[in-house]
């Protein structure tokens, strides 16, 4: 058992977090509650509310450690010693959002159920990890790009921040999604997480 009541708290926490991201791989976000959380951690159900008050809350505590992870992985990408081709760059740019199906999920479905339903404080934790993504991401093309304006690189991110919200849509469907595209006679052309990041940030950098 961890020592200390700091420590024993962020045990706890990750716990829970950690059952909400395992309900989410095969449960919708509406359909999990507290009650689904607690039966899969070592404590009672209402011990969670000495930590989360809102399920809400449990999903932006799994948001903010995805970007972290994310964070962790740009961060490696930085410190890089030699500049990259766009086409280097774009591919391990979208290498890192490849192993985040997680995190552009909630982006794209569940974020403003998220950031509605959670006090302010746990909602200022989420959006200083989703500040340091930012700076992670241009940190990434001023090591990659030396020659790349800061105009530029602001245009990147305007426009590659609000695509993310767009990806896990695009890239993930339903089996009744699928029929009915076919029944509606919708063109639809598979693409992972990797092709359409990558074909984005190429196409980006590019222009």
């Amino acid at each position: 058992m961890p020592k200390g009541s700091e420590e024993l708290t962020q045990a706890r926490k990750e716990e829970i977090i950690d059952a909400c991201a395992a309900l989410y791989e095969t449960m919708g976000f509406r359909d999990i509650t507290i009650r689904d959380i607690g039966a899969k951690t070592s404590f009672t159900r209402t011990s969670i509310y000495n930590y989360f008050q809102t399920k809400e809350e449990i999903f932006l505590a799994l948001l903010q450690r995805e970007h972290e992870l994310w964070i962790a992985d740009l961060e490696g990408l930085a410190r890089r010693d030699t500049p990259l081709s766009v086409e280097q760059f774009a591919d391990a740019l979208a290498r890192t959002l490849e192993k985040r199906s997680c995190m552009l999920k909630l982006m794209s479905m569940n974020l403003y159920d998220m950031e509605g339903n959670s006090r302010l404080e746990n909602l200022v934790a989420f959006k200083e990890s989703y500040a340091g993504a930012l700076r992670a991401v241009t940190c990434c093309l001023e090591r990659c790009f030396p020659g790349m304006a800061a105009s530029d690189m602001q245009d990147f991110l305007y426009a590659f921040f609000p695509f993310l919200f767009g990806v896990y849509p695009y890239t993930s469907h339903t089996d009744k999604q699928l029929k009915a595209m076919e029944l509606a006679h919708v063109k639809y052309a598979p693409y992972s997480i990797y092709e359409i990041v990558r074909s984005f940030v190429q196409k980006m950098l590019r222009s």
